[in-house]
């Protein structure tokens, strides 16, 4: 006993300061919201949009393209194939929004992370939220790096945020993979076992909008197509810290950006 508090003694905190402190430092390959350059495309170019795999990237008649984050895999192939260097993937882990067409990025959408408070959610679960974790299909990314949230570097539970066994003891559910039609009954019957009121959070392109899978009969397109979703958290899978950031500020724990910012 004398030896592991000695070990613990030296070890310290593992635990990351945010939201009381600064946020973790993110790797350099990181790939955050992407931002289209003001700037003109070349006559007649559709690189961006050939190279995507999940048609996240739409083109304009005499005009920049658009990026819909809820498709995007951020694999950044995009950016290498864009001849003019328009687009480009940032550091910003910010990538939540409450409003699905929130996540369309275009050349004027500017760097400023879309709000994503609930004023209702804040007030019935901001102290206390507990969710019920359904994998709709999902490949088991999206589910890790959520997983990854109950561990002593991240310690959701701190936050008043904890994942529960049962859909009746959850205030909400957070569903990932692309809801695939096996799976579409079993959600259902998940949600109508969560008391009202409830809260339901898309997590990982797949939830948002089929990602890779979307348009196959093998699939129902994400959680949209089937649930009223309050959050949508983008990402491939999206990073820990994307989702924890998401959900405190969705809860009024942390601040939105102001549009200025």
């Amino acid at each position: 006993m004398l030896r592991i508090l000695k070990t613990r003694r030296l070890q310290k905190s593992r635990t990351i300061r945010y939201p009381d402190g600064p946020p973790p430092p993110l790797p350099a390959r990181f790939a955050g919201r992407p931002v289209i350059r003001p700037g003109a495309c070349p006559e007649g170019c559709a690189a961006c949009v050939q190279a995507c795999p999940t048609g996240a990237i739409q083109g304009r008649p005499g005009g920049n393209p658009t990026l819909d984050m809820g498709l995007c895999l951020f694999c950044r192939d995009c950016a290498a194939a864009c001849p003019s260097h328009l687009i480009e993937f940032t550091g910003e882990y910010r990538l939540a929004a409450s409003d699905r067409s929130r996540l369309v990025i275009a050349s004027n959408s500017g760097t400023t992370p879309p709000q994503v408070r609930s004023a209702e959610a804040a007030r019935l679960f901001g102290r206390s939220l507990k969710l019920r974790q359904v994998s709709a299909g999902g490949c088991n990314a999206c589910e890790a790096d959520t997983n990854v949230l109950g561990t002593i570097g991240w310690d959701l539970g701190r936050s008043g945020i904890k994942f529960v066994a049962s859909p009746r003891h959850a205030d909400g559910l957070l569903v990932t993979g692309p809801v695939s039609a096996n799976m579409r009954d079993a959600l259902l019957r998940t949600y109508d076992a969560v008391p009202e009121p409830r809260v339901v959070i898309a997590a990982g392109t797949c939830a948002i909008s089929g990602g890779l899978y979307r348009g196959s009969p093998a699939t129902c397109g994400g959680a949209a197509a089937v649930l009223p979703v309050d959050l949508f958290i983008p990402g491939c899978p999206p990073h820990p810290l994307t989702i924890l950031d998401a959900l405190l500020r969705f809860l009024g724990r942390v601040e939105d950006p102001s549009p200025d910012s």
